[in-house]
């Protein structure tokens, strides 16, 4: 009987001590599984202080850190990554600046996701051979493609090829260098749709009309600009609308398609002029002092030729101040030195000679310049401020032409303006005289009294 109980209490004993080693394991347990908390020794760790630098600030920029510790709480992973040069230069500018959009944070974190597989990948399972290929699942459940090569032992992702396997391994994950990024069909979809709105956007309807802000009437078509053809419209209608230091592009109808290198053109008479000496004055007032020198290439490029009168230094430096200090005096002057027309000194002399005086339109209107024959050269201008034709075709290419003269030029209306000031100066003296013999009649003073002597005067 005692020898039963024992037993009994020994069974009873028995069952208490394996109960409570089952409860003590079952509380355990969960202490070997993943918790989800990211230790130092982590991959995404790894990632982040690993030489894909470019990988790893897309990655915070696309706010994906949590994610992927959570995948990392559940299960290894894979990273494949590409080198930082693939991110750098050889990634398209425009699907570059498309990703990084604030609007487009969706794509950016899908085309992140479609390089992360949830399971461990070690080189020794990869394929072969290309006819062996498996097919993998990614966190943004797009399926990606590894594939072999027998003869290089290559490993491929894809279409990218595995540089780096084994970059970096740790115990939740391992990351795989990568030659390329890995681009899934939804984001280069979205990457194409977003392209083909700005296109056509940017095109005009077909049909719509089209009014000319001149004339506020409707626009013609213009007939087809044959290259090397003068242009239909006249320069003063191309010309930027006043003195500004940013003119407007000329709207000649040979604009777009480039038939002149204007700007290069006025480069070169500009050097030109200074390395021919003497002309330093006209060649800073075109480049610093006015925004002319930009014009006048613009006029060139449409088709349009110009021949400019250069004054001197000498000439220059007897400017003043207030010539050159009212708000668009630069500009009047420059403008009333160039002529719209392509003309050397050959060409001018025989026209004064023949004619004996020529007037030439300036791109100052509606004022023209004179030029007449004088002592076996041209003269510009009338009698007084004239300049003669003092280095003749200092710069000739078909299209401009500079000629050097000896004076700063300026139009007749403005010459009488200053000889009428002189002459309403003039007037008041004798007045001034008058006034003071009439004072001298009112006092009783002329002749009879010394203290008024100075009146006689």
């Amino acid at each position: 009987m005692a020898s039963k109980f024992f037993t009994f209490l020994l069974l009873l004993l028995l069952q208490i001590s394996c109960s409570t080693l089952s409860s003590a394991l079952q509380e355990t347990t969960p202490a070997t599984n993943h918790t989800g908390q990211i230790n130092s020794n982590s991959v995404l760790v790894a990632l982040l202080d690993s030489h894909y630098t470019e990988l790893a600030e897309l990655v915070e920029k696309a706010l994906l850190l949590q994610t992927l510790e959570e995948a990392v709480g559940r299960h290894n992973i894979t990273i494949f990554a590409p080198k930082n040069e693939a991110l750098e230069r050889d990634l398209d500018p425009e699907f570059k600046r498309f990703l990084l959009e604030p609007g487009n944070l969706k794509s950016l974190q899908t085309l992140l996701l479609y390089h992360i597989v949830p399971a461990r990948i070690d080189p020794h399972s990869w394929p072969k051979s290309a006819s062996a290929l498996t097919h993998h699942r990614t966190l943004s459940n797009d399926r990606v493609e590894l594939t072999g090569d027998d003869s290089s032992g290559s490993k491929f992702i894809g279409t990218a090829r595995v540089i780096t396997p084994n970059a970096v391994n740790r115990p939740d994950g391992v990351i795989h260098g990568i030659e390329q990024l890995l681009i899934p069909r939804s984001v280069q979809q979205d990457f194409n749709n977003r392209r083909s709105l700005r296109s056509i956007s940017a095109i005009k309807p077909e049909g719509a009309p089209e009014v000319d802000p001149r004339t506020h009437r409707l626009k013609k078509p213009a007939p087809p600009v044959l290259p090397g053809a003068p242009p239909v419209l006249p320069i003063y209608d191309a010309m930027a609308p006043g003195p500004s230091l940013a003119p407007a592009p000329a709207p000649g109808p040979g604009g777009p398609h480039h038939h002149f290198n204007g700007m290069r053109q006025v480069k070169d008479f500009i050097e030109t002029l200074l390395q021919y000496g003497g002309y330093n004055e006209m060649a800073d007032i075109l480049v610093n002092l006015t925004s002319l020198a930009t014009e006048m290439g613009r006029l060139v490029s449409e088709g349009y030729v110009l021949t400019v009168l250069a004054p001197n230094d000498e000439a220059m430096a007897k400017l003043t101040t207030d010539q050159l200090s009212e708000p668009g005096a630069p500009e009047q002057i420059i403008y009333y030195h160039i002529i719209p027309e392509y003309q050397t000194e050959e060409s001018m002399y025989n026209a004064v000679r023949r004619f004996g005086k020529v007037s030439y339109d300036t791109l100052r209107l509606p004022h023209k310049v004179l030029a007449q024959e004088a002592d076996g050269s041209v003269r510009f201008g009338h009698t007084d401020g004239s300049a003669y034709l003092f280095d003749p075709d200092i710069y000739t290419d078909g299209r401009i032409s500079v000629q050097g003269i000896d004076n700063v030029l300026f139009p007749p209306e403005e010459k009488a303006k200053d000889e009428k000031k002189t002459i309403k100066v003039a007037s008041v003296k004798p007045r001034r005289g008058k006034l003071l013999e009439v004072a001298c009649q009112m006092l009783g003073a002329i002749g009879q009294d010394s203290r008024f002597t100075s009146c006689r005067l």
